[in-house]
């Protein structure tokens, strides 16, 4: 049976070397909003102590957390590992899993500006989807922390309706 209503995005988890220097990067570009400052996680009985053993198994020590929300109340879940490791190559689109988060700002210009300001980087030129059509942008960041990010100026529904490229 199909679900009668689409289920709402709640958030997503980004793993990241410097929780505070994340929070700091996507506070001041980003403007989410901090709703739960860095704690630390331990590997012991309490209830979050459990839930993340069950999750990433026994021998997983410690590791810290934040949670922001954006603008429309996605949730964003920081995570700071330890051990933590720069994958050897960030963008694997090929492999099955996220490979980017998508946002969306009218000033993709100005966002860009700010990215590479804070130590991110700019994968390709800004582009126009439906050239002569509708005024919508694109372009494709990572952020300082190596993640993958894709910038709209529009909506996502209002992006994708006018169906073929």
């Amino acid at each position: 049976m199909t679900n009668q209503y689409p289920i709402n995005f709640s958030h997503i988890g980004l793993s990241v070397p410097d929780i505070e220097r994340a929070v700091d990067f996507y506070s001041n570009v980003m403007g989410w909003y901090t709703i739960m400052t860095p704690a630390t996680v331990t590997e012991d009985d309490s209830a979050i102590g459990v839930m993340s053993t069950e999750v990433f198994g026994q021998g997983w020590g410690s590791y810290r957390i934040a949670h922001m929300t954006t603008g429309d109340g996605v949730g964003i879940e920081l995570f700071e590992f330890k051990d933590n490791q720069k994958p050897d190559d960030n963008f694997k689109f090929w492999e099955t899993g996220i490979f980017h988060y998508g946002v969306q700002d009218p000033d993709i210009e100005g966002l860009v500006k700010k990215i590479v300001a804070n130590g991110g980087k700019q994968r390709m030129p800004i582009k126009a989807y439906y050239p002569g059509e509708k005024p919508f942008k694109m372009v494709y960041m990572e952020d300082p922390f190596g993640n993958l990010v894709e910038i709209y100026t529009h909506a996502y529904d209002l992006t994708y309706s006018a169906g073929a490229y």
